[in-house]
């Protein structure tokens, strides 16, 4: 029993142990408003627009945001809720609003010339949808993505489930990302490093931490916190390490695993998303430091790259707690039956005799790829062959599938994801059910460099 639980057993009136006051001041969220005060529906108004921003200390940067900060707002809902997104374009080029990993319809789904139609300078467009699964999810645009994500147009949405375990921790809501910028704090040439730019995609020079660089987290050494994570970069890869300290990933795309898992760093390719429960552990008053830690990717990505803070907790001077033990977290989740599944092989390539870097799939980039047909209520299993240099994260829109191993069996313990990694040499299997929304679904890697060089596909399920 923990000192907290045994005085309160002696009929004394004692608060739980808490984070420091102000613990997460330092990557506060801005929330977005709901105008619809009627349960069971989030209304938001949503626009991209240039805005000053304060990246680096005493400098303001113009950024492309959404709603003015960086990153976009938190839209918060509860599984079932209807969301409805007044979205405004006031930048200068065409964009849509993708909702990563929601399974929505997919004319909201924000791919264009598919699904809608670009939203053009000074035009809007209203999505409305109904989130059926609880997670973390985010939003970004579609069109000329590399830049428009890169430059800073990127939020977080989390739908909730009130029937989950509770005290799971402290919670955090940590968007990932980074950027460059020149010394007079404006944004780099979204063009930087040319072809070379292009093939090993563009990665930013400042980690942002919730927009920030390098920001202190309060803590209370024995307290867990609940850290809900998405890698919102649009090239990097997020390895995150505590010295002398282990993470319980209890969640991943699509909500809870099937059980936590214990892991010594977290990984996170762009697109995907954490949640992980972490207890801090050190002297009071100690710093612990929350280091980014190269991955090979391949293609030099570990050359000559340091290690590098990305945010820090500090544990405050308050005695150390034995926080209790964390609530069973356990999913039943059904292992898809691929028996009668139909395969789907795919190859992501590059064009060797091409002067600028062209991706493809299959050999074909986007521009003259065909779509792949499905059906409604078919299973597939998807194989994604790696033939370059370095890996890929790979993307289907509107579906979660089931990560597979060599065997053909599902990877333990099950999960439902959006974006795997596709390894240097290597391959990555999936199996997929294509539910009752029949439509146009990209799927593209995204290391967005990379899908605006050409890889990126479509799938066309019928009825």
């Amino acid at each position: 029993m923990s000192l907290w639980l045994a005085v309160a057993a002696t009929g004394c009136a004692v608060e739980p142990p808490s984070q420091p006051d102000g613990w997460d001041s330092a990557v506060a969220l801005q929330s977005a408003r709901d105008l619809d005060a009627r349960p069971g529906v989030v209304e938001v108004d949503l626009t991209a627009r240039v805005g000053d921003v304060e990246i680096v200390p005493g400098k303001k940067t113009p950024t492309w945001t959404y709603n003015g900060g960086l990153p976009g707002p938190l839209i918060r809902a509860s599984v079932g809720d209807r969301v409805i997104v007044h979205f405004r374009n006031e930048l200068s080029e065409p964009t849509t609003v993708h909702w990563h990993g929601v399974r929505l319809p997919a004319e909201m789904d924000g791919a264009p010339g598919h699904s809608q139609p670009e939203t053009p300078p000074g035009g809007g467009f209203t999505y409305d949808f109904v989130v059926p699964d609880a997670g973390l999810y985010w939003y970004h645009p579609h069109v000329n993505s590399a830049v428009q994500e890169g430059n800073g147009l990127y939020g977080p949405l989390l739908v909730e489930d009130p029937d989950e375990p509770a005290e799971l921790g402290d919670e955090l809501v940590l968007v990932l990302s980074d950027i460059s910028l020149r010394d007079d704090g404006s944004l780099e040439d979204p063009d930087a490093g040319g072809n070379l730019g292009t093939l090993f995609g563009r990665e930013g020079d400042l980690l942002l931490v919730n927009g920030r660089v390098n920001p202190v987290i309060g803590a209370r050494a024995g307290l867990r916190q609940r850290w809900r994570i998405v890698n919102a970069a649009k090239s990097r890869y997020y390895q995150l390490l505590i010295t002398d300290h282990r993470f319980t990933r209890i969640g991943g795309d699509g909500g809870f695993l099937e059980h936590p898992v214990e892991e010594d760093r977290i990984l996170l390719t762009p697109g995907e998303r954490a949640d992980v429960v972490v207890t801090p552990r050190g002297a009071p008053g100690s710093t612990l430091s929350v280091r980014w830690v190269p991955y090979d990717r391949g293609y030099g990505a570990t050359f000559a790259r340091p290690e590098v803070e990305a945010f820090r907790l500090r544990l405050a001077d308050e005695p150390v707690v034995h926080d209790e033990p964390l609530p069973e977290v356990a999913r039943t989740i059904e292992a898809l039956d691929t028996t009668a599944a139909r395969h789907v092989d795919l190859q992501l390539t590059r064009e060797e005799d091409s002067d600028d870097v062209v991706m493809g799939i299959n050999g074909v980039p986007s521009w003259k790829a065909e779509p792949l047909m499905a059906a409604v209520g078919e299973t597939a299993v998807w194989t994604v062959e790696n033939t370059m240099a370095f890996d890929h994260p790979f993307h289907l829109h509107g579906f979660f599938f089931q990560v597979l191993g060599a065997d053909g069996q599902p990877v333990r313990p099950l999960a439902w994801k959006d974006t795997v990694n596709v390894p240097v040499d290597g391959s990555a299997r999936f199996a997929v059910r294509y539910d009752n929304r029949p439509g146009m679904w990209m799927f593209h890697c995204h290391i967005l460099d990379h899908a605006e060089a050409g890889m990126m596909g479509m799938l066309h399920v019928v009825r």
